[in-house]
């Protein structure tokens, strides 16, 4: 995997090259802005970036959706030091694949990982806020089953793993998201935790 580490601040690019670096993961290069991201991601063309989001200049938010324009397919995993709501549905309605907080260090590899591996990713700290939440979710077509079913697909969990941990089966779990996606006229599990994200915090489609 070869990746891109942006961030405003020299002291967290250095520590997260070294923690990058040291799991076997190249680091193609850095960059202090979000002008720098998007020239970056032009010339290499990584796996992914993890970037910041409150930088001067241009931030993460707005480098995000920059980058997107450019690649639709790129995975960008945002980290930063604020847990702000608005920040999360933002992140989710450009297409970003993951919200990390900084100070979660032991959780910066798994998240590269699974957003590598094609899986949305959000920190521990912001799940635990939104659980017990989804009833919320306004949207009186789905189930209680199903919004279960949602908030895991919004945690960024995979069928085996939803199946798991609420004791049904893989076929069983993905019967019931083919039904949210034809409910809720949506594409995929993406388009799914977009979904949840922008009902929860009430971002305009």
């Amino acid at each position: 995997m070869e990746i891109i580490i942006v961030d405003d601040d020299y002291l967290v690019v250095n520590s997260l090259k070294t923690i990058i670096t040291a799991q076997g993961i190249k680091v193609l290069d850095v960059g202090y802005n979000g002008l720098e991201a998007i020239e970056l991601y032009k010339r290499h063309r990584p796996d992914l970036i993890l970037m910041d989001i409150r930088m001067d200049g241009l931030n993460g938010i707005e480098a995000t959706k920059e980058i997107l324009k450019i690649d639709p397919n790129a995975k960008i995993l945002l980290i930063t030091t604020f847990e702000d709501d608005e920040y999360i549905a933002v992140a989710l309605s450009l297409g970003c694949k993951g919200y990390i907080l900084k100070q979660n260090i032991e959780g910066i590899i798994p998240a590269i990982n699974a957003v590598h591996s094609g899986n949305l990713v959000f920190d521990s700290k912001i799940v635990s806020r939104m659980k017990g939440r989804t009833k919320n979710v306004v949207n009186k077509n789905l189930s209680p089953r199903e919004l279960d079913i949602l908030l895991l697909v919004a945690e960024g969990l995979n069928n085996k793993e939803i199946a798991k941990s609420l004791f049904l089966s893989e076929g069983t779990i993905r019967n019931y998201i083919s039904t949210m996606l034809e409910k809720l006229s949506l594409r995929d599990r993406t388009q799914l935790a977009i979904y949840y994200y922008k009902n929860k915090y009430g971002v305009d489609e």
